[in-house]
Formats: structure tokens, C-alpha cells, sequence
């Protein structure tokens, strides 16, 4: 314990395993807003409290009940615990607590309070502006869908133009149809909208929930977002629980086909659950989201945004102060200049003072004088410490200056090469896992084709039309691969390759080869970045 005098108050720190204590206040992650504004975990309530509530079947309540008899009833005959874990011919007798929600519905409890994580996301810009950025440059600029592997192939193999032209066609058919189907499932929702729910729970809280209802007939019919601050894994990996206002649901995991009677529910039907999370080794059940390892960053932003905020409040600082000699001042008037600096200047800047002076005495002069105490612009404090902050909040998301608005300083250089990195090392990675997870909803539709995130663009219109040009010449695509990507209709002839005339082919495999001595002396001296300037005349051959 650190003891710091300061005037006439002392200011105590202490330190413990959560974080710091000023003056008796918690400033860890759990205590960077009001005690009132957090919300306590509805599962840490006693067992007797949650038997009360809804969707708990009865049997599963008695049960419980006789449970917690004999565990409190003294000399009560011994019975191992049927928790569930055994092997061969043998079972585990660990005991798994019962006078919590935790061991009632024997989930396991998250590492960091979901609803605490999920208030962050709100009170923090710096949180909430990088986590908006990652979810707009993955999930938000919407999804495709793509040939599978097996139907490229497929496509391929056919020799028979007219064949390959009427499939293509019922493939663009089917494609919009699997697209409606997964706009369907939602009455409230796009599927955008709804996974940009899922993905907006995964960066705050580390964890996402998406939900799968079925049919009577076994087809999904219900794809919607479950919050994940209301939702815990069980132990046993058999599926998870939600308690909201006091009811319970029992959720399974998607595509278990294993016959599982709900372990205290009433629903003999429950939705599955698609769970994604961002691992983290400390804990194999849930995830955790960037801003942890930058919570003190976060915490001190907070502190010294309220400081300054503070100082407006309770400002009691004269811009001007009148100091007179020579003269005394009446009780009146210091009793009016008293309350004057105690109550009425505070938190009001712009106020004037008139004092009365007595007139002059014999023999004594009187002096007034009026001096500047703080007339000049005022900035805030830790400004500095601020900026040292953000730039760790946004390390931790990995998310550039320029994606969340605020690009002062930043060349378009820096930028551009700031966004390639995002791109390639944040993006699209995140996006790859997102559409495994996805792909078994699409391939109990078909298997024709796989959902594909659209992503970054770091190139423009004009630059992708001269690579496409490239690869239609180069045969590398067909015309009406082009023309897929490009969200048209295909055409008849666009399942032959380009054909190119004799001098154009030569000008192409010189171009791919490299074989022109000017060409490659121009390649081999040329810098490593692009500067879009035309070449001066006689720096060699160009491209048509």
C-alpha cells in the first residue's frame, strides 16, 4: 500500500489480482462505469431463487431438490453424484456445485462478465469505432456465392458448348434462389443484418451465437442472432443455456443428430446453436475479445475524459482578479466576495465581479489593480496520454488510424499500405473462419456452390478491368467468369476462351515472357511502388 499526501488529502492506491483501488474505488475492467450500470450475472443467483423461474421442468426441479437435501442433512446415506463423466465401468465422483446457477444447469462461467464486455462496447469510442470498422470490412459488405470446386470441374469437363451454356444458366438460377432462401429465414432480418449481430457480439464479448431453427420436416426454417451476453456453454459440450428476465432455454449444437432429451427444459424440440469465438488458451469454452489486453488503455481514457469533464463542472477560477491596497473591505463585502469564489463562480466561467471600495483615508492611498489569472485558450489535460491510448486500443484490434475515421498525419501512402495489412492479416483470415462455420447451413441447401464474403477493395474499377483484360487474354478465365463476378447474366459466347490474332498473341507471350531485352532492363530498374505516371516516350513497349 502506497500512501501520497497532497494538501490536506491523502490519496491511497492499493493493488490486488483484479487491478487498482483509488480511494476505495475499483478502476479493473468491471468497475470503469457506476456500480449501478452494471448488470450481475443472472447465473450467480442461489438455486432456490432460480427454481422459481420459467421453463424449468418439474422433474428436473424435484430432483434438484432432493439433491441439496442430502447434501445439508447430517448423517444422510451416501449416494456418488450422477454428474455424468464415467469411462469403463467407472465414473467420475467430482462434485459439481448446486446452490448456483452455474452448477445447477452445470455451464461453465465465462472468464470476463459478458454483460460487462458488452457495456464497454458502448462507453469506449476507441472500442467501439474498431470494432465497428472490423465488422463493416467483414461481414458488412455483404456475400456471394461461388462455384464449388466439384462444379467447376464438373463445368470443365464438358466439351459440349450449348450444354455448358444451359447449365450455366440453371446455375445462375439455383444461385439466386439459394440467396432468397437464406434472406427468408429471418422475418425481422437479412442474413447480412444478422450475422453483422453475430460478428458485433464477437468482437465485444469475445463470443457469438447464431440460431437454427428446423422445421417439422428437418429443414432449417428460422436463422436468427442469439445476444451472447445471455448465453453459456454446459460443461459437457452438449449444448447451451439462456436465461433472460427469469426463463430458461435449452439450446443443442447444430447438426447433432444424437437423440438428447433436454437435461431440465420443457421444449422436447430445442434450436441449435452455431458458436463462434475467439480463442484464447486460458480458456477452452469461451472466447475473449481484443480490447482485454488493452483494458487499461481503455480504463484510462475513461478517468481522464472524466477529468476534464470535471473541470469544467467544477471550475472556480476568475479569468481576471482585482487585488486593491490600501483599503479595507467591509464585512459585507467580503461576505458577497466569499460567496461569490464558493458558489456562485463555479462551474460558470464567464462571470463578472464588482467589489465597492471604500473612499480614501487620510494620509493612505488607495491602489487598484487587475490582473490575468487565466485569460488564455484552455486545452485539455493528457492529451498526449490519450493518443498513447488509442494507438494501443487500435493495436490490440489491429485496426489502422485511417479505418475509424481519423486519419490526421497519415500519408496516402501509409494508409494505403495500412490497409493491405489489414487486409491480408485481419480481414480475411477472420472471414475464412466466418464462412466454414456458415458453409454447413448452405450445404444442406446444395452443394453446388459456397458462400464467399465480399472483401476489401484496394483496387479500382479501372485497375480490375485491366486485370481481367490480363487474364482473358492470357486464357486464364472465360468471359462469362468475368461476367459472374461482375453480377451479369451469362452470354452464349462467353464459354470460349478469347481468341487473340497472330500479332496480338506474340505481343501477349512477349508481354507474360518477358522475353524483349528494353522490357526486362525497364522491369528490373523499376521501383517497388506504383505511381500510376505514364512512361516518357521510348522507355519501351506498351501494352494496348
Amino acid at each position: 500500500m502506497e500512501i501520497q499526501k497532497t494538501g490536506k488529502k491523502c490519496l491511497e492506491v492499493q493493488e490486488d489480482n483484479e487491478g487498482f483501488i483509488i480511494n476505495g474505488r475499483d478502476i479493473g475492467l468491471d468497475h470503469l462505469f457506476e456500480k449501478t450500470v452494471i448488470e450481475t450475472d443472472e447465473f450467480k443467483k442461489p438455486t432456490e431463487e432460480i427454481l422459481k423461474y420459467k421453463g424449468i421442468s418439474p422433474n428436473f426441479k424435484r430432483n434438484i431438490k432432493r439433491k441439496l437435501e442430502k447434501a445439508i442433512t447430517p448423517g444422510a446415506q451416501y449416494t456418488p453424484p450422477n454428474n455424468g463423466i464415467g469411462g469403463d465401468d467407472a465414473e467420475s465422483k467430482q462434485l459439481i456445485a448446486l446452490q448456483w446457477g452455474y452448477g445447477l444447469f452445470d455451464v461453465v462461467e465465462p472468464p470476463y462478465n459478458p454483460v460487462t464486455l458488452a457495456k464497454v462496447y458502448e462507453v469506449s469510442s476507441a472500442n467501439y469505432a474498431a470494432i465497428n470498422a472490423k465488422v463493416a470490412n467483414i461481414v458488412g459488405l455483404g456475400y456471394k456465392l461461388e462455384y464449388t470446386l466439384k462444379t467447376k470441374q464438373k463445368l470443365e469437363a464438358m466439351t459440349d458448348q450449348e450444354k455448358v451454356a444451359k447449365v450455366r444458366r440453371k446455375l445462375e438460377g439455383a444461385k439466386e434462389e439459394v440467396l432468397d432462401w437464406l434472406d427468408s429465414r429471418n422475418d425481422d432480418n437479412t442474413f447480412t443484418s444478422t450475422l453483422t449481430k453475430l460478428y458485433l457480439d464477437l468482437e465485444a464479448t469475445g463470443n457469438g451465437f447464431l440460431e437454427i431453427g428446423r422445421k417439422t420436416t428437418g429443414e432449417i426454417g428460422y436463422i436468427g442472432h442469439i445476444p451472447a451476453a445471455t448465453m453459456r456453454v454446459r460443461r459437457l459440450r452438449d449444448g447451451f443455456v439462456q436465461m433472460v428476465m427469469g426463463q430458461f432455454a435449452y439450446f443443442k449444437n447444430f447438426n447433432d443428430d444424437e437423440e438428447l432429451s433436454p437435461p431440465f427444459g420443457l421444449d422436447p424440440r430445442p434450436n441449435e446453436i452455431i458458436h463462434i469465438y475467439n480463442y484464447t488458451p486460458t480458456n477452452t469454452y469461451y472466447g475473449i475479445p481484443a480490447i482485454i489486453s488493452a483494458q487499461n488503455a481503455m480504463a484510462g481514457n475513461e478517468f481522464s475524459s472524466k477529468f476534464n469533464l470535471e473541470y469544467f463542472e467544477n471550475k472556480a477560477t476568475p479569468r481576471y482578479i482585482f487585488w486593491v491596497k490600501g483599503a479595507k473591505l467591509s464585512r459585507d463585502a467580503e461576505a458577497k466576495l466569499f460567496e461569490f469564489f464558493q458558489n456562485n463562480l463555479r462551474g460558470q466561467s464567464h462571470r463578472t465581479l464588482v467589489v465597492p471600495l471604500p473612499g480614501d483615508e487620510a494620509g493612505s492611498k488607495v491602489e487598484v489593480k487587475m490582473e490575468a489569472v487565466e485569460n488564455g485558450v484552455q486545452e485539455g489535460s493528457f492529451d498526449k496520454y490519450r493518443k498513447t491510448n488509442l494507438q494501443e486500443i487500435l493495436m490490440a484490434h489491429r485496426v489502422p488510424m485511417s479505418k475509424i475515421g481519423s486519419a490526421e498525419g497519415i500519408s496516402l501512402a501509409a494508409a494505403k499500405d495500412a490497409d493491405k495489412t489489414f487486409k491480408e492479416q485481419v480481414t480475411r483470415p477472420a472471414q475464412d473462419v466466418l464462412q466454414k462455420k456458415i458453409q454447413g447451413i448452405i450445404a444442406e441447401k446444395t452443394d453446388l456452390f459456397r458462400l464467399v464474403f465480399n472483401e476489401l477493395t484496394l483496387t479500382d474499377e479501372d485497375t480490375q478491368s485491366k486485370i481481367d483484360e490480363r487474364y482473358l487474354r492470357m486464357q486464364v478465365l472465360l468471359p462469362n467468369e468475368v461476367r459472374t463476378r461482375l453480377n451479369l447474366p451469362p452470354i452464349p459466347t462467353g464459354n470460349d476462351p478469347v481468341k487473340l490474332s497472330g500479332q496480338q498473341a506474340a505481343d501477349q507471350t512477349a508481354q507474360g515472357t518477358g522475353n524483349r531485352q528494353r522490357d526486362q532492363q525497364r522491369q528490373a530498374n523499376a521501383g517497388d511502388g506504383e505511381t500510376g505516371q505514364r512512361n516518357p516516350q521510348g522507355d519501351g513497349r506498351q501494352q494496348a
